[in-house]
């Protein structure tokens, strides 16, 4: 599965601190067992055959259950072990989680983490498929998940520091419309899009791009504006002023997880912690 995920031999060996060959041939006897080739190999990469397309989705259910049967394991030992899989965006993965982690495997240090970054229809499709434990998500979901409000981050208009609006308190919302606008890439920008509809902004949208720094770059180089979340702009480390609007806007973030499935103990106490975490404000 690691393999499938990174694509590459290479790195799915440095992954679990293995020699290349040695994943090879692990892969090679699984293909030997099973009499069918599941991997298409070249210089450039590795994909699925059309015979390991098919398998897929049981060879995911193999994995999953695995992980479940070493968190039962990892239970009754008192999480002395353990592994944590969490989808998640770039700003809680730059901003929050890496505090979080290192505090909390001070209490249980043979935690393991693993993170996927990822869009917000990437992190719900990783939750349902049971790729990962659970993720940090903004409503409206498409899927049915059980949630666990977090907080409301508030958006911000960012401009250069040389926009006309540079030295007022407030972005006006209806200069949104007339203003080459940056947005980010349709997975992250539902509630962007939603502001616009429900202000009867039509927004004049001169790029798309995927990531929240390289909007802050783009912006910085006098591109356009963008409207980005109060987190991501923490330590900023480009020329751009962030603007608040008025009314303001605010994207409410939650951690989601899979209706039927109880959670590990080890993923319970995280989810725990992060929200203990979040009433005292020390996040």
């Amino acid at each position: 599965m690691k393999v499938i995920e990174l694509g590459n031999l290479t790195k799915a060996a440095g992954y679990f601190n293995y020699t290349q060959s040695a994943v090879s041939q692990i892969i090679s006897s699984l293909e030997k067992e099973l009499g069918i080739s599941l991997l298409n190999r070249t210089h450039s990469g590795v994909w699925l055959t059309a015979e390991g397309e098919q398998l897929l989705p049981y060879l995911r259910n193999i994995s999953n259950s695995h992980h479940k049967l070493s968190e039962k394991i990892f239970e009754l030992l008192n999480m002395k072990t353990g592994l944590i899989r969490i989808g998640t965006f770039s700003s809680v993965s730059c901003h929050w989680l890496p505090p979080l982690i290192k505090e909390f495997k001070i209490i249980y240090p043979n935690i393991k983490f693993e993170l996927l970054q990822g869009d917000y229809n990437e992190i719900e499709t990783w939750i349902a498929n049971g790729v990962v434990d659970f993720g940090s998500t903004c409503p409206p979901h498409k899927k049915n998940f059980k949630t666990i409000f977090l907080k409301n981050d508030k958006l911000k208009v960012v401009i250069p520091k040389n926009h006309k609006y540079a030295h007022e308190k407030f972005f006006p919302i209806q200069a949104l419309a007339s203003e080459p606008f940056i947005l980010l890439e349709t997975g992250n920008s539902n509630i962007i899009l939603h502001i616009f509809e429900d202000n009867n902004i039509t927004p004049n949208i001169h790029y798309i791009a995927k990531d929240d720094y390289t909007i802050m770059s783009m912006v910085e180089n006098d591109l356009g504006i963008s409207i980005l979340s109060e987190l991501v702009l923490t330590r900023s480390p480009y020329e751009i002023l962030a603007k608040e609007t008025n009314p303001t806007f605010y994207r409410t973030m939650e951690i989601a997880l899979k209706c039927k499935e109880k959670p590990s103990l080890a993923v319970k106490y995280f989810i725990d912690y992060i929200v203990n975490r979040l009433q005292k404000r020390t996040i």
